[in-house]
């Protein structure tokens, strides 16, 4: 995909965030939108803070129902006849210890991060089957490359997502359907305030490393810039990056570090 401009782009929580960043840059390119998250008064936010409302679309999904997952895509389809590009955004953390962490609590961050992904990913699917292009981009985490601390559920999860998503990029390049893997580290939003903790409870507080992360409006710039590129796989942040070289070269030498600055 040369340029984004003028397509028809499907974002998943777009409520707030990276998703609420990513509408505003992507509505500046005469993007035809279609912005999704659970609570629809603040999706009607966003839209009314865009510069051209008008091409603007709103579908409430809840991830976790993966059975609405086709009616859904059904009803995105005929709002612009087709979708060129979904941007799987939607997501929620953890901030607990495993021996402190509830099992419905790994549950639901499989069910919403993974599952809800795939569910509405598979749903999609057939359309860009049947249209010979499409582009699934996917936020994951520098998290899906190396583990820390307190977020194993969620570590598991976007570990899985980079499974799933390289295979699906394997089978249906075929389809000339682009998959793009987006690994953003600390990024200045409510992610950490809504992290999970082990009894299932928002951990309500900030940390200082996301709150001095880089801005959703940055990383929004660089995600389109990967998928006009048609990138496999981007690590976006500060210098969290370069734990991904370390893992790869050098593991024990990550352990050491990640435990020794590990963040709450």
């Amino acid at each position: 995909m040369k340029r984004i401009n003028n397509k028809i782009v499907w974002i998943t929580g777009a409520s707030s965030g990276i998703g609420e960043a990513l509408t505003y840059l992507l509505n500046t390119k005469n993007c035809k939108l279609i912005i999704s998250a659970r609570r629809e008064e603040e999706l009607n936010k966003v839209k009314q803070q865009c510069a051209t409302p008008e091409n603007i679309k709103i579908i409430p999904v809840d991830l976790e129902d993966h059975d609405k997952m086709n009616l859904i895509t059904e009803k995105a389809i005929s709002l612009y006849g087709k979708v060129d590009v979904l941007i799987n955004n939607a997501g929620i953390s953890q901030r607990s210890l495993i021996k402190d962490t509830n099992f419905e609590v790994y549950k639901k961050l499989i069910d919403v991060n993974y599952l809800g992904t795939i569910a509405l990913t598979k749903a999609l699917l057939p359309y860009f089957i049947k249209q010979k292009s499409g582009n699934f981009t996917t936020i994951t985490s520098l998290m899906g490359k190396f583990g820390s601390p307190y977020r194993s559920g969620y570590c598991g999860a976007k570990h899985a997502l980079h499974g799933f998503f390289d295979v699906l990029r394997m089978e249906h390049e075929k389809d000339n359907i682009d998959v793009t893997l987006i690994c953003p580290g600390f990024i200045k939003t409510d992610v950490a305030k809504n992290a999970l903790t082990g009894n299932g409870s928002k951990q309500e507080k900030e940390d200082e490393a996301t709150k001095n992360g880089i801005e959703p409006k940055v990383l929004a710039k660089k995600i389109i810039a990967a998928i006009e590129h048609s990138k496999f796989e981007v690590y976006i942040g500060k210098k969290e990056i370069i734990a991904v070289y370390i893992k790869r070269f050098f593991p024990k030498l990550l352990h050491k570090i990640v435990l020794k600055s590990a963040v709450r």
